[in-house]
C-alpha cells in the first residue's frame, strides 16, 4: 500500500490521515492505525506520545495539503472571478467530502483546541486568501463596490462545505455542482 521506502513514523501519519477521512477521530483505533500502516504494536508510541499526538501530525499533514491544493488554484492565471471559479470548480472527490471540513462534525476534534488549531487556522487561511481576491477583483473593477470581501468569501467556502455535505446526502455530486453554479452566477462580472 505504502512505498518501500517510506518510513513508520510516515506510514502512521498516513494510515491516521486516510482513517479520520474515513471514520473520524473517535472511530479511528490504535489498532486500526497499525493495521492499515503495516507497523508493529509499540510502533505508534514509539514515534509518538499517543493517539492525540498522531492525529494532531495527521490534521497538519492534511491542512498543509489543503492549502498547498487551494493556493496553488488561487495563485493561478487569469481574472479574480476566474481564479474563484478555477478554485470551485477544481477536481474533487465531492462524494468523500472534505477531509478538513469533515473534522468539524467530529465532537472529540471541535471538543480539543490542539486538534481543532489547524482545521480552524486552514479555514481562516482559505477565507482571508478568497477575501483578498475579491478586494483586488473590485479595485479592478471586476466585482460590483458593494461586494464585501469576507462575507464572499464565506459563501464560497461555505458554498463548497455545504456542496460536500449535500452531494453525500444525496449520493450524487450534482448538489455541489449546482451550489458552485448557483454562487458563481451571483458573482460573475456584469458587463459594462
Amino acid at each position: 500500500m505504502y512505498s518501500e521506502g517510506m518510513s513508520t513514523s510516515e506510514r502512521l501519519i498516513e494510515s491516521t490521515r486516510e482513517l479520520l477521512w474515513e471514520r473520524g477521530y473517535v472511530g479511528t483505533s490504535p489498532k486500526a492505525i497499525l493495521e492499515r500502516a503495516d507497523a508493529g504494536q509499540g510502533s505508534m508510541y514509539h514515534h509518538f506520545k499517543g493517539k492525540p499526538a498522531l492525529a494532531l501530525a495527521a490534521i497538519r499533514r492534511t491542512a498543509e495539503e489543503m492549502r498547498a491544493t487551494a493556493e496553488g488554484v488561487l495563485d493561478g492565471p487569469g481574472t479574480p472571478y476566474e481564479r474563484v471559479e478555477a478554485y470551485l470548480r477544481r477536481e474533487r472527490d465531492v462524494l468523500r467530502g472534505c477531509p478538513i471540513g469533515r473534522l468539524t462534525m467530529d465532537p472529540d476534534v471541535i471538543a480539543s483546541d490542539e486538534l481543532r488549531a489547524p482545521v480552524e487556522e486552514t479555514l481562516d487561511w482559505l477565507r482571508g486568501r478568497i477575501a483578498g481576491i475579491v478586494e483586488a477583483g473590485k479595485e479592478q473593477g471586476q466585482f460590483v463596490p458593494s461586494l464585501d470581501g469576507e462575507e464572499i468569501a464565506a459563501a464560497v467556502v461555505a458554498t463548497v462545505q455545504g456542496g460536500y455535505v449535500l452531494a453525500r446526502a444525496s449520493g450524487s455530486p450534482a448538489a455541489f455542482d449546482a451550489g458552485v453554479r448557483g454562487l458563481l452566477s451571483l458573482l460573475a462580472p456584469r458587463p459594462a
